[in-house]
């Protein structure tokens, strides 16, 4: 078990009461002094969501910073939905985290140090990013209703508005005539820097109160509520809000700036190494890192290279080509999957596994407890004669108290739900329809099962995610033609 520990929590204010923050910083702290962790900070980003947030998280981001100080090498969270609700993410953020000797653990799902682990910490997750996904859809329902009566569903105010009291954008005659005078100088061919300069000159400020900048203008010059349209995703309502800006004033200024804008520099293509942290050199044990050269011909070559041997530290492992081994991992990964038995066992550990009930679940549980042991002693009162009105009052209260709280518990619940062999048995079962074409797919199958791949000059060590699963392959039982000469040439 680790010596140093960090604590990362967050509260959602559309779901969650700010108490829970205290709670997860609770038995975090619990779960530290049961198992000899010593915590040495907290991390805390308060009313912000996991789904959509996670760069905008400063404490979060904070902290990935800070694990680069090798101050701490574990970080406790409540449960896995505080560190991220989207696995793409998690898994993005982890990777870091584990380059610099950090693991994440959660202190209310048992998750244990066993390989499976790992398994069940991806279904929780995946589980967490349904339930967002589904409360996600919920909210946009709401927003676009709003949308269709024209009401503002939140952001910022577009300078030249004001919200009113029916949440509609209404014309605020103190800051629409600078959106005005703007689009009138522009489009008559006056630059965006003259213009910047002649309204901080004059002491004119932005919606925020900031002086104008010139990348802001862009917003502002294309947005199309200063000609009336209302637009929420699909919903585009013409007329919707007050217009600022006649549409041949409008389109001017559009045509102006397609024709100023430059052409954006062809992005590079960012390629994907599949076993980034899973793969090791068998000579030396170091991790080995996606690199790729350019031989003659102006041909690229992708491989993976060991990190000893790329400093010239000792290690004399050659670099492996990336498709062949990626393409060996998920072959071999599948042949796992795709073992009936093997799930069977899987499937029996990870339901073993189930951790216990969350804080709110526990605290919800004393409640009703409370609440029926105070209904007895009412019941009991009535039977030796003591009925007053407010012994009636105080009986009706404890009534309603516990229909409540048998609700909430019911919410939570489902909310967190205890998964069920079937539910296991369905989310393992899905891998087997994994495109093994599919870069996503492949990449999700990997970081699910594969612990680490050794590569030997003779042969491959895989172990995956299950007790005793470690599978050694001979590199004469494949067909090694591609190892030859597998870095780029020379020359490169």
């Amino acid at each position: 078990m680790s010596a140093n520990a960090v604590i990362y929590a967050r509260f959602s204010s559309d779901r969650q009461r700010e108490e829970s923050i205290e709670g997860q910083l609770r038995e975090c702290k619990e779960y530290a002094e049961r198992n000899g962790i010593r915590v040495i900070d907290s991390y805390i980003d308060r009313a912000l969501s996991a789904s959509k947030d996670t760069d905008k998280r400063l404490d979060f981001q904070r902290m990935i910073r800070d694990s680069g100080k090798h101050l701490f090498d574990t970080v406790l969270v409540w449960k896995l939905d505080r560190f991220a609700r989207n696995r793409y993410d998690s898994a993005h953020y982890k990777s870091i985290l584990k380059k610099n000797g950090v693991r994440v653990v959660s202190a209310t799902e048992h998750i244990t140090e066993g390989p499976e682990g790992i398994i069940l910490e991806s279904m929780l997750e995946g589980m967490a990013e349904y339930y967002s996904a589904e409360l996600s859809e919920k909210i946009h329902r709401g927003q676009k209703d709003n949308a269709l009566k024209g009401r503002n569903n939140g952001g910022r105010i577009p300078l030249g508005f004001k919200l009113g009291a029916d949440k509609r954008l209404e014309i605020d005659p103190d800051t629409a005539p600078i959106v005005q005078e703007i689009f009138k100088r522009y489009a008559e061919g006056e630059t965006i820097r003259e213009i910047v300069n002649d309204l901080n000159a004059r002491g004119l400020k932005t919606s925020r109160g900031y002086k104008f900048a010139y990348p802001s203008f862009n917003t502002l010059l294309q947005n199309r509520k200063y000609i009336g349209e209302y637009k929420y995703q699909d919903v585009v309502i013409p007329d919707g809000v007050p217009a600022l800006v006649d549409e041949d004033t409008f389109n001017r200024v559009q045509a102006r700036m397609g024709k100023n804008k430059q052409a954006p520099a062809t992005a590079k293509a960012k390629e994907s190494y599949l076993l980034t942290t899973k793969l090791f050199c068998g000579e030396c044990g170091k991790i080995m890192f996606g690199e790729s050269g350019t031989g003659t011909g102006g041909k690229v070559y992708r491989y993976y290279k060991c990190a000893s041997a790329k400093k010239k530290a000792g290690c004399h492992k050659r670099a492996v080509k990336k498709e062949w081994i990626e393409n060996l991992v998920v072959d071999q990964t599948m042949a796992v999957v795709m073992n009936g038995p093997l799930m069977e066992q899987i499937t029996d550990r990870l339901l073993a596994m189930q951790g216990q009930e969350s804080f709110d679940l526990r605290l919800l549980r004393k409640q009703l407890g409370e609440a029926e042991k105070g209904i007895e002693n009412m019941l009991n009162a009535i039977q030796m004669g003591i009925v007053t009105a407010s012994t009636k009052q105080r009986l009706a209260d404890l009534e309603e108290q516990k229909a409540q709280l048998e609700q909430q518990i019911l919410v939570e619940q489902i909310k967190n739900p205890a998964l069920s062999r079937e539910q296991i048995a369905f989310f393992l079962d899905q891998y087997k329809k994994t495109d093994i074409h599919d870069e996503a797919q492949r990449q999700r199958l990997i970081d699910c099962f594969v612990n680490a791949v050794f590569v030997y000059d003779d042969k491959i060590v895989l172990t995956f995610n299950y007790k005793d699963g470690t599978k050694t392959i001979s590199l004469d039982d494949v067909n090694s033609s591609d190892m030859v000469g597998n870095g780029p040439p020379e020359n490169a």
